[in-house]
């Protein structure tokens, strides 16, 4: 009889302890499956308002939207700031998973990555100094000296412009603001630039002395999320994010931010 007590005690336990294991192996595979996916973007945090530094934290546009995506999709985002002309690079390498950076969508481009549906239209424009009469139009443009920042559509307009007339001098800079000093300071006769950045450039800078002439011109000139060629389940997991904070409000609630103070 003890015989048998002890067998049917030690089958007890052998049986609690199997129910225990499979509790916490579910437990475990639950959190697993509960830990949201992770994707790393590339930004060049030097154009504001869409990405800057500000206390060695990325801010802006761009980087509250891809956050907001992100979140409604349930991913977690990692957003690492590195040159303009790298990003693309990076994409192609699989260094990050998406890029955004107010980058054009251009036939160029896409060539070499696949861009999300557009989500913001912007456009260039002119700034020349407020003392500068002489160019009102990009028709002035030709055989004056000009800016731009490098890998940009204002830079691929003003080096065809150097092209129809080779009197023409095109510098090019890796920050913008770059750009707009050496226009302040008279090295160069005009900036070609985006228009909402150039926009922002003079509401918040202190003396800035420079002016926009013209109108704006590129108007089709869309910014998207750039990730590698072929990567469908990352750029539809983007678009499906992008179309849900934009029916959601979120969208608004972002523009209203940083163009509607």
């Amino acid at each position: 009889m003890k015989g048998k007590w002890r067998l049917l005690v030690s089958s007890l336990l052998m049986v609690g302890l199997l129910f225990m294991l499979a509790g916490c192996g579910g437990k475990g595979a639950d959190k697993a499956a509960e830990k949201p996916k992770k994707i790393i973007v590339g930004t060049n945090a030097t154009f504001p308002p869409f990405e800057s530094q500000e206390k060695g934290e990325l801010v802006g546009f761009d980087i509250d939207l891809i956050r907001a995506i992100c979140e409604v999709q349930g991913y977690e985002v990692e957003i690492k700031h590195m040159g303009f002309e790298a990003l693309i690079p990076a994409v192609q390498q699989g260094k990050i998973d998406a890029a955004i950076s107010g980058m054009s969508i251009t036939e160029e481009r896409q060539k070499v990555v696949d861009f999300s549906d557009p989500y913001f239209n912007a456009g260039l424009i002119i700034a020349v100094r407020n003392d500068n009469t002489t160019i009102n139009s990009t028709d002035d443009l030709r055989g004056k000296k000009l800016a731009a920042q490098t890998g940009t559509i204002g830079a691929a307009y003003c080096d065809r412009v150097k092209e129809q007339d080779p009197s023409t001098v095109v510098k090019h800079f890796k920050d913008i603001g770059e750009a707009f000093m050496e226009l302040k300071k008279g090295g160069v006769d005009a900036v070609i630039n985006d228009y909402p950045v150039t926009l922002n450039y003079i509401l918040t800078t202190e003396d800035a002395n420079i002016k926009m002439v013209g109108e704006v011109f590129s108007a089709d000139d869309k910014y998207g999320i750039a990730v590698k060629k072929g990567n469908t389940e990352l750029l539809n997991m983007i678009n499906e994010g992008l179309k849900k904070i934009k029916e959601n409000g979120t969208y608004d609630k972002i523009y209203q931010k940083y163009f509607q103070q």
